[in-house]
Protein backbone atom coordinates (compact mmCIF):
# COMPACT_ATOMS: atom_id res chain seq x y z
CA UNK A 1 0.00 0.00 0.00
CA UNK A 2 1.40 3.08 -0.85
CA UNK A 3 1.71 6.13 1.47
CA UNK A 4 0.24 9.68 1.09
CA UNK A 5 3.94 10.58 -0.50
CA UNK A 6 4.00 8.08 -2.96
CA UNK A 7 0.33 9.06 -3.90
CA UNK A 8 0.97 12.68 -4.49
CA UNK A 9 1.65 12.39 -8.26
CA UNK A 10 2.15 16.59 -8.51
CA UNK A 11 3.16 18.78 -5.83
CA UNK A 12 3.59 22.55 -6.35
CA UNK A 13 4.34 25.93 -4.73
CA UNK A 14 1.91 28.54 -6.22
CA UNK A 15 2.12 32.42 -5.26
CA UNK A 16 -0.51 34.67 -6.42
CA UNK A 17 -0.54 38.47 -7.00
CA UNK A 18 -3.17 40.75 -6.96
CA UNK A 19 -6.24 41.95 -4.79
CA UNK A 20 -6.11 38.64 -2.95
CA UNK A 21 -5.77 39.33 0.81
CA UNK A 22 -8.87 40.76 2.58
CA UNK A 23 -11.36 39.29 -0.26
CA UNK A 24 -11.09 35.62 1.44
CA UNK A 25 -9.12 33.80 -1.00
CA UNK A 26 -7.48 31.74 1.72
CA UNK A 27 -10.34 30.51 2.84
CA UNK A 28 -11.84 30.06 -0.76
CA UNK A 29 -8.55 28.09 -1.71
CA UNK A 30 -9.39 25.44 1.61
CA UNK A 31 -12.81 25.01 0.05
CA UNK A 32 -11.22 24.54 -3.80
CA UNK A 33 -8.67 22.49 -2.65
CA UNK A 34 -11.19 19.78 -0.50
CA UNK A 35 -13.38 20.04 -3.56
CA UNK A 36 -10.54 18.68 -5.98
CA UNK A 37 -9.07 16.31 -3.29
CA UNK A 38 -5.82 18.53 -3.04
CA UNK A 39 -3.69 18.80 0.18
CA UNK A 40 -1.09 21.66 1.63
CA UNK A 41 -1.34 24.56 2.67
CA UNK A 42 -2.02 28.73 2.23
CA UNK A 43 -1.11 31.58 3.64
CA UNK A 44 -0.99 35.86 3.70
CA UNK A 45 2.21 37.15 2.74
CA UNK A 46 3.53 40.29 4.05
CA UNK A 47 4.12 41.59 0.04
CA UNK A 48 0.12 41.28 -0.43
CA UNK A 49 0.48 38.04 -2.01
CA UNK A 50 -0.86 34.55 -0.94
CA UNK A 51 1.53 31.71 -0.63
CA UNK A 52 0.34 27.68 -1.60
CA UNK A 53 1.74 24.79 -1.27
CA UNK A 54 -0.19 21.97 -2.78
CA UNK A 55 0.00 18.19 -3.57
CA UNK A 56 -2.54 15.81 -5.51
CA UNK A 57 -3.22 13.85 -8.14
CA UNK A 58 -2.03 14.87 -11.77
CA UNK A 59 -6.15 15.96 -13.03
CA UNK A 60 -6.95 17.53 -9.36
CA UNK A 61 -3.37 19.55 -8.97
CA UNK A 62 -4.35 20.97 -12.55
CA UNK A 63 -7.76 21.84 -11.91
CA UNK A 64 -6.68 23.61 -8.51
CA UNK A 65 -3.68 25.36 -10.51
CA UNK A 66 -6.59 26.67 -12.75
CA UNK A 67 -8.76 27.69 -9.77
CA UNK A 68 -6.08 29.77 -8.37
CA UNK A 69 -5.33 31.57 -11.10
CA UNK A 70 -8.83 33.00 -10.89
CA UNK A 71 -9.44 32.97 -6.88
CA UNK A 72 -12.93 33.75 -5.92
CA UNK A 73 -15.41 36.17 -7.93
CA UNK A 74 -14.12 39.35 -5.95
CA UNK A 75 -10.40 38.73 -5.61
CA UNK A 76 -8.67 40.28 -8.62
CA UNK A 77 -5.82 38.29 -9.88
CA UNK A 78 -3.10 39.75 -11.80
CA UNK A 79 -0.64 36.66 -12.12
CA UNK A 80 0.55 33.63 -10.69
CA UNK A 81 4.00 32.12 -10.12
CA UNK A 82 3.81 28.25 -10.14
CA UNK A 83 6.87 26.44 -9.22
CA UNK A 84 7.29 22.36 -9.17
CA UNK A 85 8.04 20.78 -5.55
CA UNK A 86 8.77 17.52 -4.08
CA UNK A 87 5.69 15.84 -2.43
CA UNK A 88 5.58 16.51 1.20
CA UNK A 89 2.71 14.42 2.18
CA UNK A 90 0.45 16.86 3.38
CA UNK A 91 -2.81 14.94 5.38
CA UNK A 92 -4.87 17.85 4.94
CA UNK A 93 -5.14 21.15 3.39
CA UNK A 94 -4.50 24.31 6.24
CA UNK A 95 -4.77 28.09 6.60
CA UNK A 96 -1.65 29.21 7.99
Amino acid sequence: MKNQKEMAEKAVSIQVFGRVQGVGFRYHTREAAKRFGVKGFVKNQIDGTVYVEAEGDGLAMDLFCDWCRKGPNWAEVIKVNICNLAPQGFMAFDIK
